[in-house]
């Protein structure tokens, strides 16, 4: 048996819609093109070592000192996170 209450579309407001259409822009996958893809993690690494050697030239202590070591561990650490699922994902294909 069917609820009437159960057969009823409910209606979104426009924050809930919006933060639908926004879980799902998040979650979608993204196509970048193959020169793009492979040089990201290098991109990564090159951006967390200068943003550290930036902060060599940072003369007191700022509040932006913090900011920059944090953004460049942060982007080491992910660059050589996606370099080697990279080569373990390469690894498993080439084994296979």
């Amino acid at each position: 048996m069917l609820n009437p209450a159960a057969s009823s579309q409910s209606h979104l407001t426009e924050t809930q819609q919006l933060t639908r259409t926004a879980g799902g822009l998040a979650a979608r996958k993204i196509w970048l093109p193959k020169l793009l893809y492979s040089c990201l993690p290098y991109f990564y690494i090159a951006s967390g070592v200068s943003a550290f050697l930036a902060t060599l030239y940072i003369s007191e202590w700022f509040w932006v000192l913090p900011h920059y070591l944090l953004f460049s561990a942060v982007c080491i650490h992910l660059g050589i996170l996606v370099f080697r699922r990279r080569q373990n994902s390469s690894k498993s294909d080439s084994g296979s």
